[in-house]
């Protein structure tokens, strides 16, 4: 990234400068390191847009792995991966990681520094391996970690493209039969004259609707389509739709069984890395929604006040009554950061039931409701039809 800096220079006075960094702060220590007095970093303006880098995580941790055990050191592993890397700005990322490390800094410090990359938990999960120099085994923990998130993601996915293309293809319908077919029947009674019934005179009244304002009504379906799509990229917004359907009590239920998942799952991974649970909590937070995360906040006080995890836990809602049980075996074991990811996948399977047995419903009830809707628009439409022939008879 291109990046514009004010700098103060004790022979040339303010001056600006260009020069490509990684993020502000790589902008900021490249200067420095020319031995110029930063006054203001921003960001060049360019006339195209650069693209973001879009590391994989998965990809990059598994390529690191791999080099790391063939027996490569870190940097010589770092620089390998940077060499063959074509997307440019994916290896301006991996410059800006390598450079610190020849700088003599530790990975999770070096990972550190670029936040939108590399998340938080990645950061941990390396920086409490560099303990027992186990990075290695750290990065294979977090990679099946990753996967396992991204499977349960593409099941809810997946479950819910079939769905909203039946939606969308039946709304399409509709709209076209309300603002093209609608229409055209309507002349054909205006000529033929006669009364027609209530339902079907206010269905040829909308066809005509349409008709006359049919770009006004685009207009007005694209804009609210807009809105929805920023609205649904509004986190407030996302939590409002999620208390809403909170509230409904299976799917609440579900909901709350995918978050503990979540939770689980993460805090398994990092106990196995070697955080202590209370650590492990605390960065664990934002995996809760916000109703949630106080009941978290005074589960982790009682861990630390020396209260049993479990009892923490349970006395928090934060457990179900299987998860009790395991809990309790995983304390009395020591082995709790490996029962925390089977409890994970314990609710990963009840919910992948909840998914399957929901969309096998929710279809064909869609389909029912449009078939339904459909039938009554042409019946509304053919039935002035069928009473002018029974009164020829």
């Amino acid at each position: 990234m291109r990046f514009r800096i004010t700098t103060l220079d004790g022979g040339q006075g303010v001056a600006i400068q260009e020069m490509d960094a990684i993020d502000e702060a790589d902008a900021h220590r490249q200067a420095i390191a020319r031995g110029l007095r930063v006054l203001a970093i921003q960001a060049a303006r360019w006339k195209g847009l650069r693209r973001r880098a879009r590391l994989s995580l998965v990809a990059f941790s598994n390529e690191l792995v791999a080099l790391l055990e063939a027996g490569l050191s870190l940097v010589e592993a770092i620089d390998a991966l940077t060499e063959k890397e074509r997307d440019e700005s994916v290896r301006h990322l991996l410059e800006g990681l390598r450079r610190r490390l020849y700088e003599g800094q530790s990975l999770s410090v070096a990972l550190g520094e670029f936040p939108s990359s590399f998340p938080t938990l990645y950061v941990a999960t390396v920086r409490a391996s560099e303990r027992s120099g186990a990075i290695a085994e750290a990065l294979r923990r977090f990679v099946v970690y990753q996967q396992q998130i991204d499977l349960l993601k593409k099941r809810l996915i997946n479950a819910s493209i079939y769905p909203a293309v039946l939606l969308a293809a039946g709304s399409l319908v509709l709209l076209f039969l309300v603002a093209y077919v609608v229409p055209r029947f309507s002349g054909i009674y205006e000529e033929i004259g006669g009364e027609l019934p209530f339902a079907s005179k206010m269905l040829m009244e909308w066809g005509r609707l349409l008709e006359a304002h049919g770009l006004a009504v685009l207009a007005g379906v694209l804009a609210c389509v807009a809105l929805a799509g920023y609205a649904v990229l509004r986190p407030g917004f996302r939590a409002a739709v999620g208390r809403l359907f909170a509230r409904i009590p299976m799917v609440g239920h579900q909901i709350e069984l995918y978050q503990l998942a979540r939770l689980y799952r993460t805090v398994g991974m990092l106990l196995r890395g070697g955080l202590p649970v209370v650590t492990a909590f605390e960065m664990t937070r934002g995996l809760l929604a916000a109703a949630a995360r106080p009941r978290l906040a005074a589960a982790t006080r009682s861990v630390s006040e020396g209260r049993s995890l479990t009892d923490a836990l349970a006395a928090q809602g934060l457990t179900t009554p299987v998860a009790e049980r395991m809990l309790r075996v995983g304390e009395r074991s020591g082995n709790m950061g490996e029962m925390m990811e089977r409890i994970a996948a314990f609710y990963d399977d009840e919910l992948a039931r909840f998914v399957d047995l929901t969309t096998r419903l929710i279809e064909p009830a869609m389909m029912t409701v449009i078939g339904v809707v459909i039938g009554v628009i042409v019946v509304l439409m053919y039935f002035p039809i069928f009473e002018l022939a029974g009164s020829i008879q």
